[in-house]
Order: structure tokens, then C-alpha cells, then sequence
């Protein structure tokens, strides 16, 4: 018989229609900001509370806590708008042949718009828009204040992960690249040639302990302000410090919201053969629960199975089948049978202590008086006793009667604060980052004080493992952090998810299943997909002996068959000459007995079971359930992807489109004089003295022999270094702002300043560089290195100035080709990365090898970068799960095409411009704009 064809999947995502943001500039329009918004607010938080007593002192807390804490909270940018739907849905139309693809720009504006008019799209800060989560690089402080100020997102978050650097070592194992998690404690060797060799070595904290406690403590001061009432932090910290980190969050949140301390199995242990340690080893790590108002926290209970194994019984070692028979569990009930499938049970107590005038009274069971003594009473009254017994939920034991329970009665236990099962899932987790976390125990954090539609923050991304698993569960979120490279694979990792479609509550499908789990008629309710009224979950009986005394149903069910028990067991027993009760009556006939009473044995034990099985039902349908919230209902029809998300900094990448005679006028001239600006500078100086740049290959490197502050328009230093031939290079030192953007502007002009102080190089440092400034790399004879600074140059205070770190990169410009293609389309091919050589003063040309990823938009519109192709050139495979799951809707062919250097065809733009977005697998990025005749 042929195969029947499997039908084809859905591509769904989950969006949270009910939410929105606040409507932030794109890039592309920071020109349009007015100065008020552009300028950083100050936000003050409260450092401590003087009342809250016992506190912890480290080194300069006390100065620190004269005045409040001072953030700057300058305004977020949209780097890029990324809705993974779309471009799935773009590659399954592709491998398709003859399929059009022209709705894709409809549904790609569509979710990301949701403003009132044309003209708030200028009207910043000032409307909402369709909710999308968000990806920020940026220190998460500023973040947070910038958040809570700008934004409005003060006491809108329900639960915030904070994963910050253990502080073991204090020297954080951040990953330097996307391709290799080798990371060495302390080490000082630079970025080798080949991706996979990269070691390398930042934040080290300057004054120790000390400042990693001022570091936290301020974090989880902006934290505490964005959590609702109701809301919690969860804080995953080693053995090391938690005992620290504890302190600080009674300090910040109240000793009074402390919630519990989890302790959770982590991968490896400590005491490992090459871990040369003399101490016992430790196998877990500790989440540490704080609520911002312990006695309002959301909580959702959390369930695990219960297990019986065959050699360890426990409790539960006796079993109960439908005809009453109640014994041990022997061996040879559990032979070539889990152990599971038994009606596995135990036998219980059913008095209490305190004496009771009504409750304590003797009860009759099998013609046998039983007492609860002077000194206890029953746990239910008569007639809830006599309804236990006839649910054959009543045992003897000596000289007391008892309590049976099954183990089906309520089948799990309650999750508590010791998880020894997540060690292996960590195992099972694909590791892309070197301090990644295991998503079990993220999850279960989640799943505790969030539900579906509410917002979770992360103020340190790392490989992304809290948004993923917001995702999954269809919590919104937001999580940021100052590495680059975090950041990339996090996009990645976002972007290729691949996530189980769970029933939505508030859907057709989901009404359906609600009512055949309730045994009711399915609700005639419209419905709107609404997550926030979460989904259809699985649930398990909660059967307790205050349910089974209160049943009356079981009444109804005993008389109604006692009409047929009745009158066979007088039979039998004149048949046999016997007086037998119901409870005496043997489980099996006896050889000797005639045809006639083996007919009634048999037909009363048949009645026998039957009434068991109905009167258990009804104990199933009438008891309460608990709803296990890790276990939403699936529709297997449907594939997930990632909802519509955004990737923001704090600082722009301003985009111009460079005219034909290269002109552009400069509309956000940088000034030097302000006093801040000029300590910012300073700073950047001093690190540069130590630090050097740093480019792709290691020997590339530029160390400065000296290095001294210029008196320049725009040139804040010059350093003196040697090329190969051992011959003294002079650069002139360009610092750009510590908010915002430079501009081609500011480098054509600090060339000339270059030229005419005699120098031999310009070098510039900025956290960002506007487009076009890609293009401009040599005025003249000078050569023009544009070096984009770490984002943990903006909390350089309590980093230790030790160069022992890549804090200025440089990231070669990308060759692209634009190609025609058939049918009046084109492509874009890259051809790799031109590199300047410090040592010759010469731009060589190296392979595309050193890109991560690259991304298109094929139809720029000056306004907002859409990704609507993106390749992967790295070694890991983003879309690894999406294959699986779509491989018959989607061909081969056209997965491998996402794995290449040059794009599809497409066609030409409308608005007459495509941007092309390269980043190599140093986190680095640069975008180019082209004008397509």
C-alpha cells in the first residue's frame, strides 16, 4: 500500500497583539531626533536605604552611597527589523517554481508599523506601535535607565534573568568569536588567523570583588525599577559569590521579598581529573529569587512526575485492581511490566489529631468496629467514611483502618528548590557561547512567574539562551549586552529556532480541546488568538479523600448496582450454603464447584468490577485538576518560528546617501569643548595607550610606543608605532562621541587634519560609523583605519585599564559586487574583506572566511533596515532544526542557498537603493548602501 503523503506544515509565529512599544527612531533617522530627546537624561536611583540593616561594605561603597546613582540614559536606535516568518516564508516560496513572492513586503511593514499616521513616524517617543521584542547591544545599565525613562517601562517587566560574570576569576570568559568557544582565563595572546584559534581576554574588573559588587548591585538597582508589582528576579551566581550576591538583593529588594535559594545541577564538576583541586568538587550552581513584593509575586506551580522503580518501592508497595484486591507488590507482578502501569497505591492515615464530638465516634468496616482513639478525630464525617468504603478506598492494618491512595491520584509532586535534573539537559543544549546557560533552568524560572504575553528582561544576552526560551514559551522580551559577539549569535540563534506551535486558548482549535477535556460544549465565543489568554494546557487529576467524601454521585452509582450484586450473591450463596458478605466473596472459583455457582461467582464479579470502574470515573471527572504549565498542548501540523523582532544600540549608525561628487553636509557637528566629552576622550586615550588595536589577524596588531594627547580641531591624540621594517609610524587619534555616530564628514576632515600635522595614518575610534564611511578608507597618501570600540568602554570606570583585551577592532571593509541576473533581476556577491597590513601601509584582500553572517535589504527605503535575505557563512548552522521540521516543504537546494556568498536574484528596489549589512565573526558590522539604476 503506498505511502500517504505527509500533509504540508504551517509556518506560524506567535504575536502579542494587545502590546505595543514606544515608537524609537531608526537609524537612519537620528538627523531627525530633536536635540532634547539626542541629549542622554540623567536618571537617579537610590543606591540604599539606610533602615535596612545589616548591609555589606566593600571598598568605596560608602562614597558611593553619600549620593544617588547617576545613569545616563540616552536615547536607543533600531539598528535592523527582522521577522524571521517572512523570510522563511520567502525561502518556501522560492523552492517552489513559479511562485510569487510580492506579499512579503506587505506583511514585513505590517508588523513593525501599528502608528496612528504618516507623520508619527517622526514622533518619537510619542506614540505606540505594534509590539516587537528587542535585541540591544549597549551597557545594560544606560539600558535599563533608558528604558525606564524614555520608554515608560518603569513597572512593566514581570521577570528579569540576570546571568552576570560568576566573578570567580574575575576575568569573564566572553567569547571573542562566533566560531570558537575556547576562551582562556587570563590569557593576553590576540586574535590568531584562524577563526577557530581565537583566545582571547577582557573585563577584568579594576578594583576586584569590589567593583564586580558595585557593578551588580547598580544593575540590580535599575532592574528593581522596571519589575511590576507582582513581579521577580531571578539571579544565577556560583558558589563563589551568591553568598555575596544574596546581600545585595536583600540590600536592593528587602530581606522581606527574599523567595527561595534554587540550587540547580550545572554540566561538570569541578573535581575532574584535570581540575587538580583538593577539595570536594561542586556539581551545582545557584539561582538566587527575589520578588519585588513577596506578598503579590505570580506564581504558577510547577509539577514533576512521580516514580515508582521495581527495586525501590518506597511508599507506594502495594497495588489495587478494579475487582478490590488490595496486596504487596511481589516480583513477579512487576516481570516483563513497568512498574508504572500498575494500580500502584499505599495506605494512608485517615485520623488526625484533636479530639472532635461529631468526628470521633467508631465506624463499622467489614463488620468490624473501628475507633480513632480519645485523642484524634476522622478526617471526614460518617457518611464521607461510608463512601470511601464503597469506594473500596478504606484498608485495615493491625487494630486501625486506613486510607487507600494511588499513586494516580495525583501522579507528580511539586516542583521545590533543589533541580537535579537539569545537568542533563544542559548536556542535550547545543553550545555556541562559552559561559551559555542550560535552558531547563531558565525555563522553569520563566515558567514559575510569567505566563504567556508577559515581559521578560535580560540584562546580559550571552548566546541568547533567555530569549530563546521566552520565545518558546510566548513571553515577550528584551535582553541586551555590551559584546558584539554575544549579540550575533544571539541573532542567529533567534532567527534559525525552530519552536513547537502550542494551542492558543483564544483559538478555534484550542476551544475544541478545552471542551473535550472538560467533557462540555465547545464555546460559541469569537475568538482572537490573543496569547495573553494563554494556551491549552495539560492538566492531572488532584483526587483527595475530602473529594471522594463529598461525592454523591457514588451513592447513585452503589444503589444503582447493588440491584444486580444484590440478588447474585444470595445466589451464590445458596448454591453453595454459604453466608459470605460481599467483601468475603473469593476472588476465583473452586474446582469443586457446579456449573451453576461458578455462573454466579462469575457474573457477580463481572457486576463487581463494573461498579468500581464507574464509581473510579466518577472520582476522576468530579476531582479538581492541576494545570501543568510546562506542558501545553501541541499542534504538530504547525511549525514555529520567532516572532518579529529588532536589533537596537545605543548609539546609530547614521545612513546618507553619498552623492555623485561625494559631498554630504555634516548635520550633527561634534563638538569637543564640553567638559564630558573631553573626559571621555581622555579615558578612551589612556586605554588606547595600553590596549593597542587590534585587527582580524594577530599580526596585525598596533602597539603604541607613545602615545600623547593633540590639540587638534578634531584629532585628540597622536602614538607613535613601527611597522615591519622597524621604521616610526606617526597616527593622528580621532575620538568619536561617546552618543552617537561618525560621519564621513568627521573623517574626510580629521584626514586633512592628519595630513597637515605630517602624520602618516589617521586612526579613528567610535562605537559606530554611519554607512557611507564605509567607502572611505584613504584621503590622499593618509590611510584611514576606522576602529569600532567595545561597548564596555562606556562602564570603563570599573574596568581595570590592563590592555589585556580587544577594546578597539578593526574591521576591514567588505568587496561587494552587484550582479545582473535573468528576468531584469540582480544579485549581490561577497568577495571578502579588505584588510590594512599596519606592517607595509598596503590594503590586501582576504576571503569571505572571516564573515559570520551578511544581510540584504532589497528594497531600502532610507528609513529602516529590513532584513529580507540573510546567509550564513559561519561554521555553525542557524536553520540546523528548520531543516528537520520543513525538509518536504522546503528542498535542499534552497536551504544551501542561505549558506553562500552571493544572493539569490531579486528584483531591482522600487525606492531605487538595496543596503547590505556584512558582519564578520568578531560581532563587527558595517552596511553599505547602493543605488540600483
Amino acid at each position: 500500500m503506498p505511502k500517504k503523503p505527509a500533509s504540508e506544515k504551517q509556518i506560524e509565529s506567535f504575536v502579542h497583539d494587545d502590546a505595543s512599544r514606544r515608537n524609537i527612531p531608526p537609524a537612519e533617522f537620528q538627523t531627525m531626533v530633536r536635540n532634547q530627546e539626542k541629549t542622554p537624561l540623567q536618571v537617579a536611583y537610590e543606591r540604599r536605604n539606610p533602615d535596612l540593616d545589616p548591609q555589606l561594605i566593600w571598598r568605596g561603597k560608602d562614597l558611593l552611597d553619600d549620593s544617588p546613582l547617576v545613569v545616563n540614559a540616552p536615547p536607543l536606535y533600531i539598528q535592523e527589523k527582522i521577522h524571521p516568518k517572512v523570510l522563511i516564508d520567502d525561502l518556501k516560496r522560492r523552492s517552489k517554481e513559479g511562485s510569487e513572492g510580492q506579499e512579503l513586503q506587505i506583511d514585513l511593514f505590517a508588523a513593525f508599523n501599528g502608528l496612528p499616521s504618516e507623520e508619527a513616524k517622526t514622533e518619537f517617543y510619542q506614540h505606540e506601535q505594534n509590539w516587537s521584542n528587542r535585541m540591544i547591544l549597549g551597557d545594560s545599565l544606560q539600558v535599563m535607565a533608558s528604558l525606564a525613562e524614555r520608554e515608560g517601562l518603569r513597572g512593566k517587566v514581570q521577570c528579569v534573568y540576570f546571568d552576570p560574570p560568576y566573578g570567580i576569576k574575575f576575568n569573564s570568559n566572553f567569547q571573542w568569536s562566533t566560531t570558537s568557544r575556547d576562551v582562556k582565563d587570563g590569557s593576553i595572546e590576540q586574535i590568531t588567523r584562524e577563526p577557530e584559534q581565537v583566545k582571547a581576554f577582557r573585563d577584568t574588573w579594576k578594583d576586584g570583588i569590589n567593583s564586580y559588587l558595585t557593578y551588580a548591585r547598580d544593575r540590580l538597582l535599575a532592574a528593581s525599577e522596571l519589575l511590576t508589582d507582582e513581579g521577580s528576579v531571578f539571579v544565577q551566581i556560583s558558589d563563589e559569590n551568591q553568598h555575596l550576591l544574596r546581600s545585595l538583593l536583600d540590600e536592593v529588594f528587602g530581606r522581606q521579598n527574599f523567595c527561595c535559594q534554587i540550587v540547580y545541577r550545572k554540566t561538570s564538576s569541578a573535581n575532574s581529573p584535570n581540575a587538580k583541586v583538593n577539595v570536594l568538587g561542586t556539581v551545582t550552581d545557584v539561582i538566587l529569587w527575589y520578588a519585588k513584593n513577596r506578598e503579590q509575586v505570580k506564581y504558577r506551580q510547577l509539577y514533576l512526575p512521580k516514580r515508582v522503580e521495581a527495586d525501590d518501592l518506597g511508599t507506594y508497595s502495594r497495588f489495587q485492581a478494579s475487582d478490590g484486591v488490595n496486596r504487596r507488590i511481589e516480583r513477579r507482578d512487576v516481570e516483563g511490566a513497568s512498574i508504572q502501569d500498575l494500580p500502584v497505591c499505599c495506605s494512608d492515615n485517615i485520623t488526625s489529631s484533636g479530639f472532635s464530638k461529631n468526628l470521633s465516634d467508631f465506624f463499622s468496616h467489614q463488620d468490624r468496629e473501628y475507633r480513632c482513639g480519645d485523642t484524634k478525630h476522622w478526617k471526614t464525617h460518617r457518611l464521607g467514611l461510608t463512601r470511601l468504603q464503597k469506594a473500596s478506598r478504606l484498608a485495615t492494618a493491625s487494630n486501625s483502618l486506613r486510607y487507600v491512595r494511588f499513586l494516580s491520584d495525583f501522579a507528580v509532586y511539586p516542583q521545590s528548590n533543589t533541580w537535579m535534573d537539569t545537568g542533563t539537559g544542559s548536556f542535550t543544549d547545543e553550545k555556541i557561547y562559552v559561559v551559555q546557560s542550560g535552558i531547563k533552568a531558565v525555563e522553569r524560572c520563566l515558567l514559575m512567574v510569567t505566563d504567556p504575553g508577559d515581559l521578560v528582561l535580560d540584562p546580559t544576552c550571552g548566546s541568547g539562551t533567555t530569549a530563546t526560551v521566552a520565545e518558546q514559551w510566548g513571553r515577550r522580551w528584551i535582553t541586551m549586552d555590551t559584546s558584539r559577539v554575544a549579540l550575533a549569535l544571539a541573532r542567529a540563534r533567534i532567527m534559525g529556532s525552530r519552536f513547537q506551535y502550542y494551542l492558543l486558548s483564544d483559538s478555534t482549535a484550542g476551544k475544541h480541546k478545552e471542551a473535550e477535556l472538560a467533557r462540555s460544549i465547545t464555546s460559541a465565543d469569537p475568538v482572537s488568538h490573543n496569547i495573553r489568554q494563554g494556551f491549552v494546557y495539560e492538566r492531572v487529576p488532584h483526587i483527595t479523600l475530602k473529594s471522594i467524601a463529598n461525592n454523591t454521585e457514588i451513592d447513585t452509582i452503589w444503589e444503582k448496582w447493588q440491584s444486580t450484586l444484590d440478588p447474585l450473591r444470595e445466589q451464590l450463596n445458596i448454591t453453595l450454603g454459604k453466608t459470605w458478605q460481599e467483601w468475603e466473596i473469593p476472588r476465583e472459583a473452586q474446582p469443586t464447584w457446579s456449573d451453576e455457582a461458578r455462573s454466579f461467582h462469575a457474573n457477580w464479579w463481572d457486576a463487581r468490577i463494573a461498579r468500581q470502574k464507574e464509581i473510579d470515573a466518577s472520582i476522576a471527572a468530579k476531582a479538581d485538576s492541576e494545570y501543568l504549565y510546562d506542558k501545553p498542548y501541541e499542534d504538530k501540523s504547525k511549525v514555529r518560528v520567532a516572532g518579529p523582532f529588532t536589533v537596537e544600540s545605543l548609539s546609530p549608525h547614521r545612513t546618507m546617501i553619498v552623492n555623485d561628487d561625494d559631498t554630504i553636509t555634516d548635520p550633527l557637528k561634534q563638538g569637543a569643548t564640553a567638559e564630558g566629552a573631553t573626559d571621555f576622550a581622555q579615558m578612551i586615550l589612556n586605554t588606547l595607550r595600553v590596549a593597542g588595536v587590534q585587527q582580524a589577524h594577530k599580526q596585525d596588531r598596533i602597539s603604541f610606543e607613545s602615545l600623547d594627547g593633540w590639540p587638534g580641531e578634531l584629532l585628540a591624540g597622536k602614538g607613535n608605532y613601527r611597522d615591519a621594517d622597524g621604521t616610526l609610524k606617526t597616527a593622528g587619534l580621532f575620538i568619536g562621541p561617546e552618543f552617537g555616530t561618525v560621519t564621513r564628514v568627521d573623517l574626510v576632515e580629521a584626514a586633512r587634519e592628519c595630513a597637515d600635522a605630517g602624520f602618516n595614518v589617521l586612526i579613528s575610534c567610535a562605537f559606530n560609523y554611519e554607512a557611507q564611511s564605509t567607502e572611505f578608507d584613504k584621503l590622499g597618501p593618509i590611510p584611514v583605519l576606522k576602529a569600532r570600540m567595545n561597548a564596555d568602554l562606556h562602564m570603563q570606570q570599573d574596568l581595570a585599564n590592563s590592555g589585556k583585551g580587544n577594546l578597539f577592532v578593526i574591521f576591514g571593509e567588505p568587496d561587494i559586487d552587484i550582479l545582473d541576473a535573468s528576468d531584469n533581476q540582480i544579485q549581490v556577491k561577497i568577495n571578502g574583506v579588505d584588510v590594512f597590513d599596519p606592517s607595509t601601509g598596503e590594503v590586501r584582500s582576504d576571503e569571505p572566511d572571516n564573515i559570520a553572517c551578511w544581510f540584504i535589504d532589497s528594497d531600502y527605503n532610507g528609513e529602516s533596515f529590513f532584513v529580507r535575505q540573510a546567509y550564513f557563512l559561519g561554521q555553525n548552522d542557524p536553520y540546523k532544526s528548520l531543516k528537520t521540521s520543513l525538509k518536504a516543504e522546503i528542498d535542499l537546494e534552497a536551504w544551501e542557498s542561505l549558506n553562500s556568498d552571493t544572493s539569490v536574484p531579486f528584483a531591482k528596489p522600487s525606492t531605487g537603493r538595496i543596503a547590505v549589512k556584512v558582519i564578520n565573526h568578531l560581532g563587527d558590522e558595517v552596511m553599505k548602501v547602493y543605488r540600483i539604476p
